[in-house]
């Protein structure tokens, strides 16, 4: 993006690489001055009524934050194109998987990959729970399904690592199928990773808070757009917190290999979570054309390697009798 800062008009908002709070609160000042020198529309008028200055304030900086991440997250997007043709030129695959607690932004964040990639060439993949059929057969038999074409990706929102968390904190498994889950999945990962060197796998975990849980599901219960979002699992999903915590760290202690590392991604702030998912997925393969000048390289506050989280969570639950999360 172009960091030069230009004049301001309601065409055109070029946002410099500073702050973008402080960067908003100009460009609000800025147009407001603008808009003393315009006649307003009608609609302009109507609304005019019914808001307080600080109301249209707030409203004008909401609408350039969201401005300002759209635009911030575009170059990264274009480079998926460009990643897409290799993988089709390539014939390689590419598995990404989409795990973390509920309410951590992972479907949010599938959106921002998948916006402006080729349709033909990716696809979504959500499994609900297994029907009667499907219990009988090999736990990972109804991913594999679902793994990609020569040239395609797929993204797993969740994906087979359902047993090593949601399920048996659930009762949804039992006990065993859950220590054999742990004991074999890497042997499966290896298997498909060293198919002819053509297939890519990527390991995210988006790890939000307890307080930010909390006020997301708040937000789902009062807001009608969303109260479709909302589970049986979200509804107990606070109190059975250290629950899910514990499976996590076994999780990465067992499942956190150097052929299939893990990524945990902070997602409290749902933006950063976006844009460092671009770049993890784009930096997992070499692919001609690769932009110069945008920048790579990943926040290491927002990406945590696996085993350092592991090596944290360890480290509390020692001091502390549990890990926070």
């Amino acid at each position: 993006m172009n960091t030069k800062a230009k004049k301001t008009t309601y065409q055109e908002v070029t946002i410099p690489a500073k702050g973008a709070t402080a960067v908003i609160r100009d460009v609000v000042r800025t147009l407001k001055k603008a808009d003393s020198n315009k006649p307003p529309s009608e609609k302009s008028r109507l609304v005019s009524k019914l808001l307080n200055d600080k109301n249209k304030e707030d409203i004008i900086e909401a609408a350039l934050l969201k401005y300002y991440s759209a635009e911030e997250l575009k170059p990264y997007q274009a480079e998926l194109i460009k990643m897409q043709k290799h993988l089709e030129t390539t014939g390689k695959k590419m598995i990404v998987l989409f795990d973390g607690r509920d309410a951590s932004g992972k479907g949010g964040t599938i959106r921002r990959v998948s916006r402006y990639m080729n349709e033909k060439h990716y696809r979504i993949v959500a499994p609900g729970k297994p029907n009667d059929y499907q219990k009988t057969e090999l736990h990972m038999k109804r991913y594999i399904e679902h793994f990609p074409h020569g040239g395609e990706i797929v993204l797993f929102d969740r994906s087979w690592y359902n047993r090593a968390m949601v399920e048996p904190v659930m009762g949804f498994c039992t006990q065993e199928q859950y220590k054999r889950f742990l004991k074999k999945v890497i042997a499966y990962e290896q298997n498909f990773i060293l198919d002819a060197g053509k297939t890519i796998l990527l390991k995210l975990y988006y790890s939000v808070t307890k307080d930010e849980q909390a006020a997301r599901f708040e937000r789902r219960k009062n807001d009608p757009l969303r109260q479709w979002k909302l589970s049986e699992i979200d509804l107990q999903a606070q109190d059975l917190w250290d629950e899910f915590t514990e499976k996590k760290r076994v999780m990465l202690r067992r499942t956190h290999t150097k052929m299939s590392p893990w990524n945990i991604i902070r997602s409290d702030d749902k933006h950063l979570a976006r844009l460092e998912t671009l770049k993890l997925i784009l930096n997992s393969v070499r692919y001609r054309g690769r932009s110069k000048t945008l920048d790579f390289k990943t926040n290491s506050k927002v990406v945590i390697p696996g085993d350092v989280e592991h090596k944290r969570m360890k480290k509390e639950k020692k001091k502390y009798g549990r890990a926070t999360g």
